[in-house]
């Protein structure tokens, strides 16, 4: 296509400056260190700390200490209110409504115009022009994108100030250009209630050639198969020929690749995975063959990095992109464009290679079940899930794990509640080949699990169907940014979840 190689052109010039972070990542990251210190030592934060006289990481981490979002709270609800520099120079507009997966308090973190437009853009930009890189006869461009986004609202602090889902946000502020080649239009596209909203995009999409989808992979799910429905087709291709790319990211994909490639049956449907939270774009699958991520360093976003093994410890070490191991786990801290110091982002990744730096993420610093010494994070249960489905041949559509604790006569195990999309045969056999992956992906629940010396097999409970798109909507959390908590350390979700699948 003309177009194509024509965007080609002009996209040169930015991987040329990829290229220039893929090989000379420390260079690029001591700039974006000082370029952040710059802009904001005149801030309240920033003069405090003595940004104005930083010349150095190692001062950096003298001066700032490790933040978490309960440090900054006080700060951000000054912003709120109204108050001008004091994480990030001027005021701040729009604020990104998080609920978290470890806790139902919302957090609100501020999205900057350098956030907005040097981070959260550039990586929607980059991660297109990676697909017309890698597919150079791509037709995505000859239709629109259908995005399902969430809600904002006005902040009752201060007025002209607003808060809602980072999806939200981008879809309110974005260029002028996107709204010619994305649907539905904004106002359905921000509707706050849910069901009203997908009725309303069913409506408007169904009408529309849509080449590409965008967004969280079970939300769009669940407007995928109402579709379907709503329509009466069999398949995705049926209503949209020319189908072919679903940038995704916000959980993990592998759970939803089977029922998509279902839904989607075309060996040229493509798959792009983003590294988007309400904090940062992080990072964007830039390979064909792979589904890690390039860490993007030019973003406006400082990396330190904690070793997992040393995390919470009294000595935890920070290490710079250039100190940084394939195959170790790090849980991840940024310093942003947004006015965020060392913030402890909770989320924690593994370098599958460095030179360039690739990465994929493997779970939360506060998202796991470690109740028994066995470590067991995202990445474990992800498998260990995927394992039992082809043994099985069953399909999942939402899940959630919490330990039960040991007692003085039972040991402790840890108890599943999955809503299947297609339940398997033997739920028996689902349980015994989950736990066999778990064992095989992880010495430390290998060695718990040993002769059920120390935990006993799983419980696997077939829960009632919609049971977590119920819970959600009972906590008024139906789409945008809100997932099931997948792990838990602690009993309230599953208990919740438990009495409610009894009264439904």
């Amino acid at each position: 296509m003309l177009i194509n190689s024509l965007l080609n052109r002009v996209n040169s010039k930015r991987l040329k400056e990829i290229d220039k972070f893929r090989y000379h990542p420390v260079e690029v990251q001591s700039e974006s260190l000082l370029n952040l210190l710059r802009m904001a030592r005149n801030t309240e934060f920033g003069k405090k700390h003595g940004f104005d006289s930083i010349g150095s990481v190692e001062q950096f981490r003298e001066r700032v200490s490790l933040q978490t979002y309960e440090d900054v709270k006080p700060q951000i609800s000054r912003t709120m209110k109204g108050g001008k520099n004091i994480l990030w120079p001027g005021g701040v507009k729009w604020y990104a409504k998080s609920s978290g997966t470890t806790s139902d308090k919302s957090k609100f973190i501020p999205v900057t115009p350098e956030s907005l437009h040097l981070c959260h853009y550039r990586g929607g930009k980059d991660a297109l022009i990676f697909h017309l890189k890698n597919n150079p006869d791509t037709g995505i461009l000859k239709g629109k994108a259908l995005t399902i986004g969430g809600s904002h609202q006005v902040n009752s602090f201060k007025k002209r100030s607003y808060i809602g889902d980072l999806s939200a946000i981008l879809i309110e502020n974005q260029p002028l250009w996107v709204k010619f080649v994305r649907t539905p239009p904004n106002k359905v596209a921000l509707l706050a209630d849910w069901e009203e909203k997908i009725e309303k995009i069913y409506r408007i999409a169904v009408k529309k050639n849509v080449t590409n989808l965008v967004g969280v992979p079970s939300w769009n799910l669940v407007f995928l198969k109402y579709l379907l429905q709503r329509s009466g087709k069999s398949n995705l291709l049926e209503i949209w020929p020319d189908l072919e790319l679903f940038f995704h990211g916000g959980v993990s994909f592998r759970p939803y690749e089977e029922q998509f490639k279902k839904l989607i049956p075309s060996d040229k449907m493509k798959y792009l995975e983003t590294y988007n939270a309400s904090e940062g774009f992080f990072g964007v699958q830039d390979q064909t063959d792979s589904d890690d991520m390039l860490l993007m360093l030019d973003y406006g976003v400082f990396y330190e990095f904690i070793p997992m093994d040393e995390f919470g410890t009294e000595n935890q070490s920070f290490l710079t992109i250039g100190e940084v191991e394939k195959d170790k786990n790090y849980a991840v801290v940024i310093s942003t464009n947004s006015g965020l110091w060392r913030y402890l982002l909770g989320d924690t990744v593994v370098f599958t290679s460095v030179y360039p730096h690739r990465i994929q993420i493997t779970g939360r610093t506060k998202h796991f079940i470690n109740a028994f010494g066995e470590e067991l994070i995202i990445e474990n249960a992800e498998k260990g899930l995927r394992d039992a489905c082809e043994k099985t041949g069953a399909y999942i559509r939402d899940y959630t794990a919490a330990p039960v604790f040991m007692s003085d006569t039972e040991k402790g195990r840890h108890e599943w509640l999955i809503e299947f999309e297609k339940p398997p045969l033997d739920l028996e056999q689902f349980t015994v080949e989950l736990d066999k992956s778990l064992m095989t992906i992880n010495s430390d629940y290998e060695a718990k699990r040993y002769k059920d010396i120390t935990l006993a097999p799983p419980i696997v409970h077939s829960v009632k169907p919609s049971l977590f798109y119920n819970w959600l909507k009972e906590k008024g959390k139906l789409g945008g940014q809100n997932k099931v908590p997948r792990l838990s350390n602690n009993r309230q979700y599953v208990d919740e979840l438990i009495e409610m699948n009894k009264r439904l």
